[in-house]
């Protein structure tokens, strides 16, 4: 663990890698990256394909972009701009637009795709992005500065259209050497249809089409995969190029120089090469379509983001970007429209939808001094809000930011994979070899042609890629559907570790309960209303400053009880306060004054008792001379509490209290709940300690708390859980944060990190088991037995399907339910 001194002393740099294909690239970039000197932590994810490095800050990003380029990975160009262009609608549109931009004086040059509508800028020097957008602007275009979220969409989908336009070409060319070759062997007659047609130039097509099928759509394989073989650093991408290769090699003899080959040997095999080019750019095209919808999460938040505001500046209504917006200024928010900034409510009243942030699907009420988060959505009526935090320091913003890191983090789990991965395509690639080699010195003859066939097959069939993807891929679809529950984890670790737990300790004030004082009970005497005496007692509490006094005050603005003019108010000292209100005598306080008052509390004896048990201390008011009332104010518990620890205890889980609240409370609030055991009377130091004694009694311990004095705590636990309402210093503390102020969302989280870490499990089996059984079977083990060998060509659409299962799985987790639902939740 790093000291404060230390993690100051880190830059973090975020990169976007291209290439990657499977867990052995990623081992690969890790090592490259990890070797650059002042680099203290690199994390590479497939899914997001993205490299989280932390470094000190005299290692450059320069530094870092050269070790994963020498590792033969690219990385997305991040100088100059990208604008998106609206208004666009022919070609003539793109040259004005473009040589508007090139006219702007440090423009080298501006090149605009009109299918994504995006311009890329490159700047020789100093230009402000208002200056190109009203370069545009003048040109007759509206524009705006593509976001990073935009930017990576926009090339995923990018990538997604090469990938289409690949695979359709691939799938085109191969169907007729496929029907050429295969349709042979299966249909009858389909031979000498051929032969009758065709003849032997039957080859001689199958050689043309499937060159082109290897050299247009399958070049890619070999120019990623053939580098990493010279570099000695095979990768996926290798394995695909040998094989393909090596049955397209083979064939080309057999078809032009058969000579060469011993008798009974001549065969080609170009369906095999053109097939399983196309089998595999299917399978990549499934995987991009799949891993696109994982990161929906994020997507759907970014898309809360208003994109404009109308702002009053100097006297008038003006429409403006919300990444113009600054603090201070104050927006119009209509009936229906999505909040651009937190800020608080300067004029107006209405309901706001806020259950994107706190999961809660009833609308909340603003009014004058109310705050309002970003992104969440205005209904009934008009708004006036001024700013106070707008684009990156927004709540949304940051929910965004978690939610990125945790999806791209690695679980401890992920550290086995990369042991065993290490190894995998060098290992493959020796299997192949070993294959070919049996083959061809004991088995069977054709024995040359067999080995080849058996060899192809194992390289084509070992997918490391379902390896590389069944933990990411899961990590991003259990952490997006926590979001939008309401549950963030600011650490992707939280998710095996909170599976683990086997105690939940939670703080009392602000996690059970409310955590401000509330009227909990007034029973009148006989002679007396409930809102009579309500309207006397806080006549004269509104004259305290006491928070208790303040409890009861709200309690009668709460139920609009009219207070009567209040005189000679007096506190006195020890015992309580009185007053003159409406011309009658009040006295509140404890039972000791009415005593000295001369009143017998003995006719509330019951109550009184009851309340006590409650671990509420009761008051008492006395209204003209005569006992008027039994008070209790107290910390109400939460309505959604009972039903979380009832859910918790569900999960098998035990329940600890730990509160620096008196003894007689703390076991009056466990009772009600049913709390296995409380830890009470702690002083704020003393709770770290209290952690550890429950970390050795039960073993792992998730803490949920949300104030300063939880801190520690938090980060002693092993996963620290915070109430979204609570303090920053406890959210920046935490491993997860529960947007919803409730407990409900710790049984939420734990059934999502089982429900997280079983999809993970599954996902690795499937992924191993399906290379450790298929792998002697392409190698041939079955066919002494049963003559069953596997065609290079389902070896392809095999490992195919492997990776589409472990990303199918992964979805799964978007259909999560939480164990403990409110009404109206999602």
């Amino acid at each position: 663990m790093k000291t404060p001194s230390q993690a100051e002393a880190t830059t973090l740099h975020s990169i976007s890698i291209e290439g990657m294909s499977c867990v052995s690239c990623v081992g690969r970039v890790e090592r490259a990256l990890t070797a650059v000197p002042g680099v203290i932590r690199a994390n590479v994810n497939l899914a997001t394909e993205r490299a989280d490095v932390s470094a000190t800050p005299t290692t450059g990003r320069e530094e870092l972009v050269k070790a994963i380029e020498a590792a033969g990975y690219a990385v997305p160009s991040v100088s100059g701009v990208e604008l998106s262009i609206r208004g666009m609608s022919c070609a003539s549109c793109v040259g004005k637009v473009e040589k508007a931009l090139t006219a702007v004086p440090g423009v080298e040059s501006a090149t605009v795709n009109p299918a994504t509508a995006t311009a890329t800028i490159l700047l020789t020097g100093s230009v402000e992005i208002p200056t190109l957008i009203r370069a545009v602007e003048n040109a007759g275009y509206t524009a705006v500065e593509l976001d990073r979220n935009e930017r990576s969409e926009a090339g995923r989908d990018g990538e997604m259209r090469k990938l289409r336009r690949d695979l359709i070409l691939a799938a085109s060319l191969a169907a007729p050497v496929f029907i050429l070759e295969m349709g042979s062997h299966v249909i009858p007659g389909m031979h000498h249809l051929i032969m009758a047609t065709v003849g032997k130039a039957s080859w001689w097509l199958q050689f043309a089409l499937t060159t082109l099928v290897l050299f247009l759509p399958g070049i890619r394989f070999f120019k990623k995969g053939l580098p990493a073989l010279w570099r000695r650093a095979p990768d996926m991408n290798s394995l695909v190029a040998v094989g393909t290769l090596a049955a397209y090699g083979y064939s080309l003899v057999a078809t032009f120089v058969p000579s060469w080959l011993p008798p009974g040997t001549v065969n080609v095999y170009y369906e095999a090469a053109a097939v399983i080019v196309a089998l595999i750019l299917l399978g990549r095209y499934l995987e991009a379509k799949a891993k696109d919808r994982t990161s929906e999460a994020i997507k759907r938040l970014v898309g809360l983001q208003p994109r404009t505001a109308r702002v009053r500046r100097d006297g008038k209504i003006t429409e403006v970007p919300a990444a113009e917006l600054s603090p201070g200024d104050i927006v119009e928010i209509r009936p229906g429209e999505r909040i651009p900034v937190d800020g608080r409510v300067s004029g107006g009243t209405s309901y706001v939808d806020e259950s994107m942030i706190t999961g809660e699907p009833v609308p909340v009420e603003k009014i004058t001094g109310s705050g309002v988060v970003g992104g969440t959505v205005n209904q009934t009526g008009a708004l006036v809000v001024e700013a106070e935090a707008v684009g990156g320091a927004t709540v949304l913003a940051r929910i965004i930011r978690m939610v990125e890191q945790a999806q791209g983090s690695k679980l401890p789990i992920q550290a086995v994979v990369d042991r065993v991965t290490m190894w995998f395509v060098p290992v493959v690639m020796g299997l192949a070899l070993l294959t070919f080699l049996v083959w061809f010195f004991l088995g069977p003859d054709p024995a040359l042609t067999l080995g080849l066939v058996n060899a192809v097959a194992v390289l084509i069939i070992a997918c490391p890629c379902a390896m590389g993807l069944a933990t990411p891929t899961s990590i991003m679809v259990g952490t997006g559907r926590g979001a939008e529950l309401g549950i963030l984890f600011r650490r992707g670790e939280a998710l095996q570790l909170l599976k683990q737990a086997d105690v939940v300790a939670v703080d009392k004030t602000g996690t059970l309960t409310e955590g401000k004082p509330a009227l909990t009970d007034l029973i009148p005497a006989d002679g007396f209303t409930r809102a009579g005496v309500l309207a006397m007692v806080a006549a004269v509490e509104a004259k305290s400053e006491h928070p208790i006094a303040r409890a009861i005050v709200e309690a009668a603005e709460r139920e609009a009880i009219p207070l009567p003019a209040v005189e000679a108010f007096a506190s006195v000292t020890g015992y309580g306060v009185r007053a003159n209100a409406g011309g009658v005598r009040v006295e509140i306080g404890a039972d000791r004054y009415m005593t000295e008052l001369g009143l017998s509390p003995e006719i509330f004896q019951n109550a009184a008792a009851k309340l006590g048990d409650d671990g509420k201390t009761p008051l008492y008011a006395a209204i003209g001379g005569r006992l008027a009332a039994v008070i209790a104010v107290s910390d109400p518990i939460k309505e959604t509490t009972r039903g979380a620890i009832r859910t918790l205890h569900g999960l098998g889980l035990k329940v600890a209290m730990i509160t620096g609240d008196n003894r007689r409370t703390a076991d009056a609030v466990a009772r009600q709940l049913g709390i296995d055991e409380v830890i009470a009377e702690v002083l704020p130091d003393g709770k770290v300690d209290a952690v550890r004694r429950l970390k050795e009694q039960y073993g792992s311990l998730a803490y949920v708390g949300d104030g300063i004095n939880d801190a520690p705590a938090l980060a002693e636990a092993d996963v620290g859980l915070a109430i979204g309402t609570g303090t920053d210093i406890a959210i920046e503390a935490a491993d997860v944060v529960l947007m919803s102020g409730n407990l409900e969302g710790v049984p939420n989280a734990i059934a999502l990190s089982k429900a997280t870490m079983s999809n993970i499990r599954q996902n690795l089996f499937w992924a191993f088991a399906y290379n450790a059984a298929l792998i002697p079977v392409a190698a041939g083990v079955l066919h002494p037995s049963s003559g069953v060998l596997l065609s290079p060509v389902f070896a392809a659409g095999a490992m195919a399907l492997s990776s589409v299962f472990v990303l199918g799985n992964a979805l799964r987790l978007k259909r999560f339910r939480p164990p403990f639902q409110t009404v109206g939740k999602p």
